[in-house]
This record gives C-alpha cells, sequence and structure tokens, in this order.
C-alpha cells in the first residue's frame, strides 16, 4: 500500500532514538526515552519475563510493529538471559519504514546498535502487503502483517499469551482501540492472557471492557501516572487497581466516548 508516513528520526531522553509520523502527528514512543518506556509498559509490566526466566514458550501478539523496538528489546532479553524459550511473535503494520529509514534508529547503550540494526534492516528491506514470515532468530518466529488492524487474520497456531497494544493513541489512530480489535484480541487468547499498552484513556479502557477483558490502572513509565494492564482473567490483575469496568460500558453505550 502507498506510504503516506512521511518520517523522521528524534533522539530521546535515554539515548535511544524514536520516529515521529506526520500522519498521526505523533511520535512512535515517549520522548523521554524510547527504550525505557518499552522495557516498562510491554516487559516489566506484562509478567513476560518470568516466562523467559522459565524457558517457556511464548506467543505474543503485538499491535502497530512501528520501528520494531519491541521485538528487538525480545532479542535482547532473550539472549541475555540465556532463556530456551521459543516465541512465535505476530505483529500489524500499516504503514512500514523503508530499511534506510530503519538503519537511523539507535537503542541507547545498553543495547549492540550494529547487530539489532542489520535485523531491522532485513526485516523492513524484505516487506510487501499482507502477511510475512522472516527468519530473524532460531528462538523466534516473526509473522509481519502489512495491513490495517481490521485486516488482521486470525493466527492459525496456538493462542496468544501477550499481546503488546502499542498503536498510536486513541485520538490520532482510533482505528486501533476499538471494540472490534479488542473482540478479536480476546478470541484469539488464552484464558490468562495479558493485554498491556501505555494508553490510560478512559474510551480505550472502555472498548476493553465492552470486548470482554478485565481493566486495570498500573503506574506509567518515565513519570507518567497510568498505563493500563488488561486481562480475561482477573487473578491476574489482584496486585493492580481495577477500573469499574460496568461504569465504564455503561458509558460507552450511553455514548459518552463517540466522536463528534
Amino acid at each position: 500500500m502507498p506510504n503516506k508516513n512521511n518520517i523522521t528520526v528524534e533522539k530521546t531522553r535515554d539515548g535511544s532514538t524514536t520516529l515521529y509520523s506526520s500522519l498521526f502527528e505523533q511520535p512512535y514512543h515517549s520522548r523521554g526515552g524510547a527504550v525505557g518506556e518499552s522495557r516498562q509498559v510491554f516487559f516489566e509490566s506484562s509478567g513476560i519475563l518470568k516466562k523467559l526466566k522459565n524457558h517457556e514458550d511464548i506467543h505474543i501478539q503485538e499491535i502497530g510493529f512501528g520501528s520494531g523496538l519491541n521485538l528487538v528489546l525480545l532479542i535482547d532479553y532473550l539472549q541475555k538471559s540465556g532463556s530456551e524459550s521459543n516465541i512465535v511473535f505476530h505483529s500489524v503494520e500499516a504503514y512500514p519504514i523503508t530499511s534506510e529509514k530503519a538503519s537511523d534508529i539507535t537503542f541507547g547503550e545498553s543495547l549492540d546498535r550494529k547487530n539489532y540494526t542489520q535485523i531491522l534492516e532485513k526485516i523492513f528491506s524484505s516487506l510487501s502487503a499482507g502477511e510475512n514470515s522472516i527468519g530473524i532468530h532460531p528462538q523466534i518466529e516473526l509473522n509481519l502483517f502489512v495491513g490495517r488492524f481490521d485486516e488482521l487474520p486470525t493466527p492459525s497456531e496456538e493462542l496468544v499469551h501477550y499481546i503488546f497494544h502499542d498503536p498510536f493513541s486513541p485520538d490520532s489512530n482510533p482505528a486501533g482501540w476499538t471494540v472490534e480489535l479488542f473482540e478479536h484480541l480476546n478470541k484469539i487468547s488464552t484464558d490468562q492472557a495479558v493485554l498491556t499498552t501505555y494508553s490510560a484513556a478512559s474510551s480505550a479502557r472502555a472498548a476493553m471492557a465492552v470486548a470482554g477483558w478485565n481493566v486495570a490502572r498500573a503506574p506509567g513509565a518515565l513519570g507518567k501516572r497510568e498505563m493500563t494492564v488488561a486481562s480475561k482473567d482477573p487473578v491476574r490483575l489482584s496486585h493492580l487497581k481495577r477500573v469499574n469496568e460496568k461504569h465504564l460500558i455503561e458509558r460507552f453505550n450511553r455514548g459518552d466516548f463517540e466522536r463528534g
């Protein structure tokens, strides 16, 4: 599909870079620290690091591949932990960047830039519309769908354990936060699946609740007050403060979150 997304590279406060999208008028990650934000939101808050430590196989669905940062961090955690986990990583991206732009991405001092830049260049140089299966690591199966969220196919493998929900914000990219998308994610997930996202928007939490997710508040990354963690199993959220799903569903059905 034509790429109408003009991308520029910006350095963030932890030394890593983020990309800025002219189409969505937002950076891909926090300017306070791209790597730091992703570590907290998708790895430290989800419970996935425990599975890696226990050498358990993992299935992940990411919403918004973006710069590929979450995949890079996953590889880094896998290698540095010595984990023997095998991972299936599904993601979706409507506007993939070029391999030339990927070569400009840096990760700060905690990651080996040359190694991971080469991985990203390989990924973005080989994409075509629809499903792409790309070999990047002996323990990781990458399936990257190039297309819209509402075109997302149902994985043929086992159900998903973790969802990295990382599209642009509900205001700039509402297609990433619909009830239909959260229902799809519910359908393809295990009963104990965990969804994490940087957003704390009430509209996003309401859509999750309507789609059958239990929803909780969690401390936000890099000074942000809150983020969101959701699960089909309320026990997985017992250490967090739950939102009032019933009230949010009532507000959703009343049309409080409809756009004028």
